[in-house]
């Protein structure tokens, strides 16, 4: 088999692989508003975020968000073409809710500390991070809401519930990245209920109708041996 034809069998078995095509539009968006929503935006606040304490050690679980989404997202990509469509529905979905709520309604935080009560590499690497992110657009959380959408897909997997500790293993994380997002001081509980809100939601709309036609299935299968 020559190369082109290795390269067109693969583009054939990995077609579903047009998805990412999202990106194209999503970031540009995204970078837009980053640059462009810098004053005259909806401060987001709670009076529960003033009594939530800056721990700089969550920074790890906050990082690790990357590396979480990437792997369920290609685990998905690889092994299960209608999981990936399903988890790529609801985690896009939502980002371009938050897209165009961040759009009509620029918003943003003023919680971040100025002084730093210690000097370690994790206040070092949570500096990097707010130069790097501003606090701005931020509402509902995507950290949140994609973590949400990637233990929805988990647990529906039928493939994955086989492995019990990878499963709890991901759900923890993704609790301790959520609870990053108000320890860094990087979001409102506003944002992290309006996602866990948004993820509740697009779940009734993406997998409960499919989950519900999967029962009804193996219904009408197992009626039919019966009465063979």
């Amino acid at each position: 088999m020559t190369w082109r034809e290795r390269t067109a069998e693969l583009l054939r078995k990995y077609k579903h692989g047009w998805v990412f095509s999202y990106f194209l539009v999503y970031m540009p968006w995204f970078l837009y508003l980053e640059k462009h929503v810098t004053k005259n935006y909806h401060v987001i606040h709670s009076a529960i975020d003033d009594e939530i304490p800056f721990i700089e050690y969550f920074i790890v679980p906050y990082l690790l968000w990357f590396v979480f989404i990437a792997a369920v997202m290609l685990y998905f990509f690889f092994t299960d073409v209608e999981g990936f469509y399903r988890l790529a529905k609801l985690m896009f979905a939502g980002m371009t809710i938050f897209l165009i709520v961040s759009t009509l309604v620029p918003n943003g935080l003023n919680i971040r500390p100025y002084v730093f009560e210690r000097d370690n590499i994790f206040v070092d690497m949570v500096k990097l991070l707010y130069r790097a992110d501003t606090p701005t657009n931020v509402m509902p959380s995507i950290h949140v809401y994609n973590s949400l959408a990637a233990c929805i897909a988990i647990s529906q997997s039928r493939a994955l519930q086989k492995h019990r500790a990878v499963c709890t293993g991901a759900y923890v994380l993704a609790a301790l990245i959520i609870m990053a997002t108000m320890f860094l001081k990087q979001h409102s509980v506003i944002d992290v209920a309006s996602a866990v809100v948004m993820a509740h939601m697009l779940y009734q709309f993406f997998y409960v109708p499919e989950g519900r036609q999967y029962a009804e299935r193996r219904l009408s299968r197992t009626a039919m041996l019966q009465n063979k």
